[in-house]
């Protein structure tokens, strides 16, 4: 696919399918936030009812679903054969029998924006068609697996490629289970007028194929006095805006430090230590944005968690093991890197005095696919595939809810499974201060440096660091 998908909004007939019936993980001060009770949901009924009508959230339609599934791959492969004429779609009968032989994958030369986030973004299309229909988080899971295989064997001439099986489907999942729990979360089916109306747009662009059900439901704009449909979990926010300044340094060599404007916006769906053996009870994002000379949009980080234990709780501690599935996407002028990854975390609450409150994070896992920079090109690409194992670990502190201070480091050791003959550390280490005036303002300093080493058998070494210094004024709010 040599385009970045943008007009993905829904559904085709798919006849043959039956759905069965991060390196960056969260900073120990987010750890403080969110302590929720979510209202029970009804249990599950089926019901016979029409293709397109009012039908209870939990009844499962399965023919929708499908269609929407459908035209998910339709949308993009008509718009590259009629519009955009693309090469890859010169889908003939010969390349469809090459691509359903297993000995034809071949890892592909796409660009890094389309492999990391174009193919997670369509997987979260195929997931959500049956997520939004009905359809638990495993019951949805296959739908995105099926619908890579499908666009990689089906939709067009190019080999099929491992990297776009592992990133459509496995990003697509954590992706679209995100994008479906906000979009419920944006509406309330209480509002009215204007509002009411932006609410129902802002959910629609976060979620396609939520928002397109909303519409056939004739839920869009319907108001409700005691809506059951409506997501009751608490949602924390961090809005930041300020200014940074950083550098690209390659080797010994480094530009001037530059300064300008950063924005950042972290999202806390869910308390960890609430409901955890539900997927995706709790998700945590991290989106930043600033104009160096690479990219506007430096960084996505998904974290969803899978399943929880709780190993010991009291009143004064609280220790918890949290299985997490993670999407990461960095792009700054040092480097690149984009990554789906999962974690075994432990996290850890201690209040060590009335106002006085510690908690600490650790975590290891294994990294399943990752792009790495190569800087020296092979394969038509300026980037390799990885795979290895990520560590992390973080402490915090929090004093009467007014100063906060944190560190984390978050670290992975990568090997080449496609490209140059090499491995790769990298290293990211922050560290936070701020002080809050108010519940909703307060002043954030933020020091950090990432590290990217490559060793390479047959080319020398190449080091890549980005050190960082932010000031910023956040605005927190609860939703």
């Amino acid at each position: 696919m040599k385009f970045l998908p943008r007009l993905f909004i829904v559904v085709f007939l798919m006849f043959w399918f039956a759905a069965p019936a991060s390196l960056f993980a969260q900073t120990a001060q987010d750890a403080e936030r969110l302590i929720v009770d979510t209202v029970p949901k009804p249990k599950p009924r089926r019901a016979k009812v029409p293709f397109f009508g009012t039908v209870p959230p939990e009844t499962k339609r399965f023919g929708r679903a499908a269609a929407e599934w459908g035209l998910a791959q339709a949308i993009p492969f008509s718009y590259g054969k009629f519009i955009a004429h693309a090469p890859y779609s010169n889908v003939t009968g010969a390349t469809i029998w090459r691509n359903l032989n297993p000995g034809s994958w071949q890892w592909d030369k796409d660009i890094f924006r389309t492999n990391q986030f174009g193919h997670p973004y369509q997987g979260s299309l195929y997931f959500s068609a049956f997520r939004s229909n009905g359809y638990s988080f495993w019951q949805s899971a296959p739908a995105a697996v099926a619908g890579s295989y499908f666009w990689e064997t089906f939709g067009e001439n190019e080999h099929p490629s491992p990297n776009d099986f592992v990133n459509t489907s496995f990003g697509g999942i954590v992706l679209g289970e995100m994008s479906y729990r906000l979009s419920n979360k944006i509406v309330n089916n209480r509002h009215r007028g204007f509002g009411r109306q932006m609410e129902e747009i802002a959910a629609f662009l976060t979620n396609p194929m939520n928002g397109l059900n909303r519409l056939l439901d004739g839920k869009w704009g319907k108001v409700y006095g005691n809506p059951r449909d409506r997501d009751s979990t608490q949602v924390s926010g961090e809005f930041d805006l300020g200014a940074r300044t950083f550098n690209s340094i390659t080797g010994t060599v480094g530009g001037h430090a530059k300064i300008g404007i950063f924005g950042r916006a972290k999202l806390i769906y869910g308390n960890r230590y609430k409901d955890y053996s539900t997927p995706f009870s709790n998700i945590y994002i991290n989106i930043e944005a600033g104009k160096d000379d690479s990219s506007v949009v430096n960084l996505v980080s998904v974290y969803g968690s899978l399943a929880g234990w709780e190993i010991r709780s009291n009143r004064d501690l609280k220790h918890l093991a949290i299985l997490s599935a993670n999407y990461d996407y960095i792009s700054n002028e040092a480097f690149f890197y984009g990554a789906q990854s999962v974690k075994l975390n432990l996290f850890s609450r201690y209040d060590a005095a009335k106002k006085i409150k510690f908690n600490t994070n650790v975590g290891t896992g294994p990294v399943l696919l990752a792009a790495v920079p190569n800087t020296y090109n092979s394969n038509g690409r300026n980037y390799d595939y990885t795979s290895g194992f990520s560590v992390n670990g973080g402490a915090g502190i929090n004093v009467n809810e007014k100063f906060f201070a944190g560190f984390d480091y978050r670290g992975g050791w990568l090997f080449t499974v496609n490209g140059n003959k090499s491995h790769y550390f990298l290293h990211t280490a922050t560290t936070e201060l701020r002080y809050a005036w108010s519940k909703k303002l307060s002043l954030a300093a933020e020091s950090g440096y990432f590290f990217l080493r490559g060793k390479y058998d047959e080319h020398p070494d190449v080091n890549k660091r980005y050190p960082y210094v932010r000031v910023s004024t956040r605005y927190s709010v609860d939703f």
